[in-house]
């Protein structure tokens, strides 16, 4: 016989029943915070800039390895503070179907003024030095200095190009003569393809010096050559040469592409500073840079015993390089022109 629960039992019953449901949604809460995950506040979008004055070291101490961007293996980690790691640069065009695959981009930069100063050999010290013609910058004399540079105008197409260039002033029967053609090129040859492809841009404020102004004699020294225009069948010679009448008296002269990657002058003016051996650069100066090639054109022909430069004969021929393009006009064209190998105008195009 079965008995009725009495009210105090039921009420036990009840209660351990409420309990019973309470504990299983516990549990359920429990479970949930577990095994669920709240979605997370989307990242806030950090300001990014691009910046032409942050140096290479620089970046390599506040770089995020996760958050980088990959970079190109840096050959100049002694590079100076002067010299930057990365510049703004427009978005990289097409090679055009018609480019001429020459690794070069050019300056035309006319003459500008005549001064017996050398702000390279001889800073400070105006009138110290054999007559020089400059091109290029207007500014130019024994007190230059990038800053100075940075601030004066231009010859050059393009005017981007604050650069000066000078060389011994030509004398013809005594007289001074400037060349009306003044080219200068910066080229990716030289060196085998695998290394123009990793030159990097002239430095800001980096001065060369290419030729022997002293030299006694034509020897191995002797960078420069003369030639005549449209009279090719004269030949190349480390002096003057004898040019036909109505061709003109040409001047070339290659300075050397491998930097140190770390000085902008040496004491010599050389050293710091090296010509390729077997296409490549050599360990003491591992950074391959454009090879700048001064072309001059002097509208005179003839004996060339008529001829004498301010520093003394024709193999004596020196060019001074002292660079103030802006940084990101040189990196453009290296990356487009040099690098890709690919014939650039003085705009920096194809």
């Amino acid at each position: 016989m079965t008995h009725a629960p009495t009210p105090s039992r039921l009420r036990r019953r009840v209660l351990i029943a409420v309990l019973a449901v309470a504990g299983v949604a516990a549990s359920a809460v429990t479970a949930n915070a577990m095994f669920f995950t709240p979605p997370k506040a989307p990242p806030v979008a950090s300001s990014t800039t691009t910046t032409a004055t942050t140096t290479t070291s620089t970046r390599a101490q506040t770089a995020d390895p996760t958050t980088a961007a990959p970079q190109p293996a840096d050959t100049s980690a002694a590079a100076p503070a002067t010299t930057k790691a990365a510049v703004a640069l427009p978005p990289q065009e097409p090679i055009p179907a018609n480019a001429v695959r020459v690794a070069e981009f050019v300056a035309e930069c006319p003459f500008t003024h005549r001064l017996p100063d050398d702000p390279i050999v001889l800073p400070n010290l105006p009138g110290a030095s054999h007559s020089h013609s400059f091109f290029g910058n207007v500014s130019t004399n024994a007190h230059t200095t990038v800053e100075t540079l940075d601030k004066a105008t231009s010859t050059c197409n393009p005017k981007q190009d604050l650069s000066s260039y000078w060389v011994p002033t030509l004398l013809a029967d005594g007289q001074p003569v400037e060349p009306t053609g003044t080219t200068f090129y910066y080229l990716g040859e030289g060196v085998r393809d695998d290394v123009t492809a990793r030159i990097q841009p002239l430095p800001h404020g980096l001065r060369i010096v290419a030729g022997n102004a002293k030299a006694t004699a034509p020897d191995g020294s002797t960078q420069s050559r003369w030639s005549c225009l449209h009279a090719g069948h004269v030949g190349a010679s480390k002096d003057f040469v004898n040019c036909p009448a109505g061709t003109m008296l040409e001047s070339y002269l290659d300075f050397p592409q491998c930097w140190n990657g770390k000085d902008l002058d040496s004491a010599d003016h050389k050293s710091h500073m090296s010509y390729p051996v077997a296409g490549d650069c050599p360990s003491t100066h591992p950074v391959p840079v454009p090879k700048l090639r001064q072309v001059l054109r002097y509208p005179v022909s003839g004996d060339p015993a008529r001829f004498k430069l301010s520093s003394g004969p024709g193999f004596t021929m020196h060019g001074d390089f002292f660079n103030a393009w802006p940084e990101a006009e040189m990196a453009q064209r290296v990356r487009d022109c040099i690098n890709r190998i690919v014939k650039c105008g003085p705009n920096g195009r194809p």
